[in-house]
């Protein structure tokens, strides 16, 4: 049984992604490793990457920092491949009704949320719903080519409960779901999956909902 992630309400209002840092700073928050190379005997490099999580009630607040040989943020506009750039992952079941949200976001800040029960049949949120997504990117919200050399980027996220569009949610507060959270590259110089849940499948296959792990909002 994998262990419950506890998200706290850390605020009562609103807190924008250039806030996150300092208000989980305030509270104290601590980062959880994203640790679980997928995969690892045929993508072998392992990138540091950690991961804080809470909410307002109506916004999720995400806080990731990673450390990698090569940053990457090719995609220019939401919905485009951001999978292939230097990408944060949260796939998050709020409910038990099946479906999940796959909130993938590269290290410029640009974006895709998908809804379904699998990695077929997905369906995209709009832009007027990806517009509702505050984000703060230390690299900045343009595209770039890959930047080699070892370097540690940020990146917030402040998601409002309606942005997960197929769910009438209004609060996070009291939720218990399930999730999981990943960091990849596909077209980096040295491709890598890395997850807090493990994922034991024989080929790169993040969609896994059977993987997830528990997420219990305060």
């Amino acid at each position: 049984m994998q262990p419950t992630i506890l998200i706290p309400r850390i605020a009562d209002a609103p807190v924008s992604a250039a806030e996150i840092v300092s208000v989980m700073d305030n509270a104290h928050l601590p980062f959880i490793p994203v640790a679980h190379s997928c995969w690892a005997e045929l993508f072998p490099y392992k990138p540091q990457v950690e991961v804080r999580l809470a909410h307002t009630g109506s916004h999720l607040l995400i806080h990731y920092r990673v450390s990698e040989a090569c940053v990457r943020a090719v995609a220019s506009h939401d919905n485009g491949n951001v999978w292939e750039d230097s990408c944060c992952e949260l796939f998050l079941s709020p409910t038990d009704d099946g479906t999940y949200y796959n909130i993938e976001c590269n290290a410029a800040g640009t974006m895709l949320i998908g809804a379904g029960a699998a990695r077929a049949n997905r369906e995209r949120a709009n832009q007027e719903v990806l517009n509702t997504v505050d984000r703060f990117a230390t690299m900045g919200r343009m595209p770039f080519a890959d930047i080699e050399g070892e370097r540690t980027w940020q990146l917030c996220l402040s998601v409002p409960a309606t942005a997960l569009f197929h769910h009438k949610l209004q609060s996070f507060a009291g939720l218990q779901a399930h999730g999981n959270v990943y960091k990849c590259g596909d077209k980096l110089p040295r491709p890598h999956f890395v997850s807090l849940f493990p994922v034991d499948v024989p080929k790169p296959d993040f969609h896994r909902p059977d993987f997830f792990g528990p997420m219990q909002f305060e």
